[in-house]
């Protein structure tokens, strides 16, 4: 693949209703899903060789087997998927808020077909993640409401690690982080990566809207503790609520990373386009963003550390 950073390209790579984006790599292709609530199918599916031009290539949740949807509503259904390809198969964990809770399908052509879900048991919370390390350990994150919160939105990440051939939660529980802020407002969307040495855990904070923002966290053990980047001073690593109202992309959150076969780093991420005023008609969309590591952290766009639309 072409570096992509010396090239223009036009955001968002997906315009209009295409929320929480997640992004994985298998070989030289790329595959990208987003939220689709209380709507069937579900799970759109997108598949680029260059991250920037996308075709969809169908749904996640094609079956009633798959996605009940009975009394979801527009904004019941499914939340904030994670796609992931591990050893010749993939992957989508996701939350359906309406009918049953945390679930895993698997296929070996994203094209589908995929299969009918695996349900975690004693699994709480939303926005499920997967994250597979490099000892063949595999490990599941979400968030939570602390059980000492005193509003809805004092939520927390928790982790614990799954067997993969029962799709089962062994082991201890761990409490992975609240957030860059004290009293953070919904931390959620968290996703695991190791880089350098370290275990990084990005996730959403500051709710969906004006305030949304990107975080992240770092340790040298999967389940912590979590300290935010560069003592996070450097937190958060993406927000736009610094700059106003008055401008043309806002409020980006909940990212993904993904990294290119040649070593290059990029971010998926929502964030929307009003327009006639303080007004987000098109929705939540999907955008891309260059990242760069430096002094142990993610860079977002360096220069202007914000989402360009070229």
């Amino acid at each position: 693949m072409d570096n992509i950073k010396k090239q223009t390209f036009q955001n968002p790579i997906l315009p209009g209703f295409y929320p929480d984006p997640s992004i994985c790599r298998a070989g030289d292709d790329y595959y990208l899903i987003t939220s689709s609530f209380g709507f069937f199918p579900g799970v759109p599916i997108f598949h680029s060789k260059d991250l920037v031009n996308w075709e969809q290539i169908g749904h996640v949740l094609d079956r009633p087997s798959q996605l009940n949807l009975d009394g979801a509503g527009l904004s019941g259904g499914i939340y904030a998927p994670t796609i992931r390809y591990h050893q010749g198969t993939f992957y989508m964990i996701t939350t359906n808020v309406t009918n049953g809770g945390n679930f895993i399908v698997t296929a070996e052509n994203p094209a589908g077909p995929w299969s009918d879900p695996y349900w975690i048991e004693n699994a709480p919370g939303i926005d499920p993640s997967l994250f597979f390390d490099e000892d063949g350990r595999v490990y599941f994150t979400a968030a939570w409401m602390a059980k000492d919160a005193q509003k809805f939105s004092n939520m927390e990440i928790w982790g614990q690690e799954l067997e993969l051939t029962t799709m089962k939660l062994v082991g201890e529980r761990h409490n992975l982080w609240r957030g860059a802020l004290k009293n953070a407002h919904s931390p959620e969307g968290p996703h695991l990566y190791k880089v350098y040495g370290y275990y990084y855990l990005l996730i959403a904070e500051g709710g969906t809207q004006h305030f949304h923002a990107v975080t992240i966290a770092r340790s040298k053990n999967i389940f912590g503790p979590y300290e935010g980047y560069e003592g996070y001073e450097g937190n958060p690593i993406l927000t736009h609520r610094h700059l106003g109202k008055e401008i043309p992309i806002s409020n980006p959150g909940h990212a993904d990373l993904v990294e290119t076969q040649n070593g290059e780093w990029w971010m998926v991420a929502l964030a929307s386009r009003p327009y006639g005023g303080y007004f987000k008609n098109l929705g939540r969309e999907t955008f891309l963003i260059p990242v760069e590591w430096e002094d142990g952290g993610p860079i977002v766009t360096p220069g202007t550390g914000r989402v360009e639309s070229a």
